[in-house]
C-alpha cells in the first residue's frame, strides 16, 4: 500500500550513528537512539513474547470468539495481480488461521498472467466455502481490483489486506472484540510491523497514536490493518481510480468526512511484507504514490473549505500550508525579569526575522529594574508596535501572562519566553495559519537548544509521571520515531515557550491556572482546551532557539523543589484520570520512563 516514513531509508541508522559520533552526543541522545534501535533488535522479539498470545491462548480465543455477543461478518478485501506464489499462499494461510471464524475472503484477480495464480485461487474456492473469487478480464489496477472485491463482499465490515502481506492470527478476534466494546465504531485500525520476505522475522513495529486528523494530513499513519463499515465505504464512494499507490490514503480521508467514529486498537495485527516490489522495503518502489497522495490531500482540503497548499517532504510525508485569512493582529506576550541580554536577543530576532506584519510585542517588566534594563526599555518604547507593562509582583508565570492578555485587545495571543530566538522568518505565518482554524485551540513550535539539539517537538503525557518533551536532545536533523519530530501533528500539549492561541479560546478556559506559578501551567492550559474538544497542533515549520531555564533558573533549592512537587501534585489531582487513561497521541506499548519512543518493557 502507501509508501512512507523514516524507517524506509535503508541507511538511516548508519547516518544517525555517524552524526552522533561526530557531535560527541551523550546521555539523552543515546537513550533516544536506543529507543529507535528497539525496532531492529531483539527487544521487539521479547515484547512479542510478553504481549501476544501463544498457541494455548489462541485456542482459548477460538472458544471465546464463538460466544461473543456481537459477531459481524468481516469481509477481507484482497486485490491480486501476479503475486509471488509463496506470498500468496502465506496471505491465504494467515486468513485461514484466524481465531475469529465469521469472516469472508473476497479476492479479485486482475487477469494475472502467472498460471499458478488461477490454480491456487480455484483450489481455494473449491475447498474453502468462505472464499469468494472474481477473475477479471483485465488488470484494473489496485483501485479497480479492490472495488471488484468489494462488490462481492457480503460482510457488515470490510478489512483490507494486501496480496503479499499477513494477518496476525488474532487480528479479526481483536477487531470484533473492540466492536463488542463499541458497536457503533465505523472505522478501526491497528498497529503494524514489517515481516521479512521469507516470513521468518518481524521487525520495525509502528505503534501508532489514536485518531489524529492533522497527523493524517502529514502521512498515512493509519495504513494497516484498516477495517471499515461497508455502508460507510459505499457512502464515501469506494476506491477511486487515478489515486493508485495512495488509494487507501484517499479512501481513509474521505471516510473521515463521513464518520468520526474511528477507533484505534493498539495491538500489532498486521505484518507488512518487505520485498523488492513492496513499499515496505523501499519508498521508491511506488514513487508515483506521492503524486496520488498530494492529489488526495488537495481534494480533502478543498472539501474542508481551507485555503491551503500541499508539498511533498520526506518520502511519504507531506506539508500542508494554510493561508492566513485577512491580517489579524497577534500580540506577542513576553514576560521579562531583568535579564536584558536574553530579552534583547529575543526582541531583535522578532523584529528582524518575522515576515508576518500584523504583530505587536508586549513586554511584561517583572523584577530587576537596573539602569541597563531601564535604558533598553526606553529604546523599545520608540517602536510603535512595542509596549512595556509593569508587573511589580513576585514572578508567577501564569499570573504575568493572564495580566498581559487582559491588557491587549488582539484576537490572537502568542506567549513567548524571553529566552528564545527566532530562526525562520515565516514562523508566525505558519502558526497563525493553523490557529485560525476553528477546531484548533493552540499551536506550538519546534525549539532547539543553542547547540542545535532538539529541545521541544511536543509533549507526551505520563512520561516521568506527569509530562515531558519527546525526543528531547536529539540532533537537529533527526526525524525521530516514524518522523514524529518533523511532522505537523496533533498532540495533547505543547510548551508555552512559544504558544499561539485565539483570544476567544484563551478566555473560554479562563486563561492560565494561577495555582501553577512555574511548572506545568502550559500543559494544564492545553489540557483545559482539549477537554473542550479543541485540537492542539505542533508544527516543525516554526523554529526557534530556546535557552531553557536561563531566564528563571533551575529547580535547585529546597524551596523551588517543594514548589515543583506541589505543582506536580496539583496537576495529578486535576488530571489524574486522563493520565491513567494514557496519552491518545502516544501509544500504551511505548515506555513512560523516557521520552525516546522505546518499547515498554513491562
Amino acid at each position: 500500500m502507501f509508501p512512507r516514513l523514516w524507517e524506509e531509508r535503508g541507511n538511516f541508522y548508519r547516518r544517525i550513528v555517524s552524526s552522533v559520533k561526530k557531535r560527541g552526543v551523550r546521555g539523552t541522545i543515546f537513550r533516544s537512539l536506543a529507543g529507535i534501535k528497539d525496532a531492529f533488535s531483539r527487544d521487539y522479539e521479547i515484547w512479542i513474547g510478553k504481549n501476544e498470545p501463544d498457541e494455548a491462548a489462541l485456542k482459548i480465543q477460538r472458544n471465546e470468539a464463538v460466544n461473543l455477543p456481537y459477531r459481524p461478518l468481516i469481509s477481507l478485501i484482497v486485490p491480486v495481480y501476479n503475486t509471488q506464489r509463496e506470498m500468496l499462499l502465506s496471505m491465504i494461510a494467515s486468513v485461514e488461521a484466524q481465531t475469529y471464524d465469521n469472516w469472508q475472503l473476497c479476492i479479485a484477480d486482475g487477469n494475472s498472467d502467472r498460471p499458478y495464480i488461477k490454480e491456487i485461487l480455484k483450489g481455494l474456492s473449491e475447498r474453502q466455502p468462505r472464499a469468494k473469487i472474481r477473475f477479471l478480464d483485465s488488470n484494473r489496477h489496485i483501485s479497480g481490483n479492490s472495488n471488484e472485491a468489494l462488490s462481492i463482499a457480503e460482510g457488515e465490515y470490510a478489512a483490507f489486506l494486501d496480496h503479499d502481506d499477513e494477518l496476525a492470527p488474532f487480528a479479526l478476534y481483536e477487531i470484533v472484540k473492540s466492536l463488542n466494546e463499541d458497536p457503533g465504531a465505523d472505522f478501526l485500525y491497528s498497529d503494524e510491523d514489517k515481516i521479512s520476505r521469507d516470513g521468518k522475522r518481524r521487525y520495525r513495529p509502528h505503534f501508532k497514536p489514536d485518531w489524529s486528523p492533522d497527523t493524517m494530513l502529514s502521512h498515512n499513519y493509519v495504513c494497516h490493518l484498516s477495517v471499515i463499515r461497508k455502508s460507510v465505504i459505499e457512502e464515501a464512494g469506494g476506491f477511486r481510480e487515478g489515486y493508485e499507490g495512495s488509494q487507501d490514503y484517499d479512501l481513509f480521508l474521505r471516510v473521515s468526512r463521513v464518520t468520526d467514529r474511528i477507533r484505534h486498537i493498539p495491538k500489532v495485527l498486521y505484518h507488512w511484507r518487505a520485498h523488492g516490489e513492496s513499499a515496505a522495503q523501499s519508498a521508491d518502489a511506488k514513487s508515483y504514490a506521492y503524486d496520488s497522495a498530494k492529489k488526495a490531500l488537495i481534494d480533502h482540503l478543498k472539501w474542508s473549505g481551507h485555503a491551503a497548499s500541499v508539498s511533498a517532504e520526506a518520502p511519504g510525508t507531506y506539508r500542508v500550508r494554510y493561508q492566513v485569512k485577512g491580517s489579524p493582529e497577534v500580540s506577542i506576550i513576553i514576560p521579562a525579569n531583568g535579564k536584558t541580554g536574553l530579552l534583547e536577543t529575543c526582541v531583535s530576532s522578532i523584529l528582524e526575522k518575522t515576515s508576518y506584519p500584523g504583530f505587536r510585542i508586549i513586554i511584561v517588566a517583572n523584577g530587576s529594574r537596573d539602569e541597563k534594563t531601564c535604558r533598553y526599555y526606553s529604546r523599545l518604547r520608540k517602536y510603535g508596535r512595542i509596549s512595556i507593562l509593569s508587573y511589580d509582583q513576585p514572578f508567577d508565570y501564569s499570573s504575568v501572562n493572564n495580566y498581559a492578555a487582559s491588557k491587549t485587545g488582539s484576537d490572537y495571543l502568542l506567549f513567548l519566553h524571553a529566552d528564545t530566538e527566532i530562526i525562520n522568518d515565516d514562523w508566525l505565518t505558519e502558526m497563525l495559519g493553523h490557529a485560525q482554524r476553528k477546531e484548533v485551540a493552540a499551536v506550538g513550535a519546534r525549539l532547539y537548544y543553542t547547540n542545535g539539539r532538539l529541545q521541544h517537538a511536543g509533549v507526551i503525557l505520563g512520561v516521568d509521571g506527569v509530562a515531558n518533551h519527546f525526543h528531547r536532545g536529539l540532533p537537529k536533523n533527526f526525524e525521530g520515531y516514524f518522523n514524529r519530530t518533523v511532522l505537523i501533528q496533533n498532540l495533547s500539549a505543547v510548551t508555552a515557550a512559544c504558544l499561539l492561541m485565539r483570544r476567544e479560546v484563551f478566555e473560554e478556559v479562563e486563561g492560565f491556572d494561577e495555582r501553577y506559578s512555574h511548572a506545568y501551567n502550559d500543559v494544564d492550559l492545553c489540557m483545559k482546551v482539549r477537554a473542550k474538544g479543541y485540537l492542539i497542533i505542533y508544527t516543525p515549520y516554526a523554529q526557534l532557539y530556546h535557552f531553557e531555564s536561563l531566564s528563571r533558573g533551575y529547580e535547585d533549592t529546597p524551596e523551588k523543589q517543594r514548589r515543583f512537587e506541589k505543582e506536580i501534585a496539583l496537576f495529578k489531582s486535576k488530571w489524574g484520570s486522563v493520565l491513567e487513561k494514557g496519552d491518545p497521541y502516544y501509544n500504551p506499548n511505548l515506555t513512560l520512563e523516557r521520552c525516546d519512543f522505546s518499547i515498554r518493557d513491562e
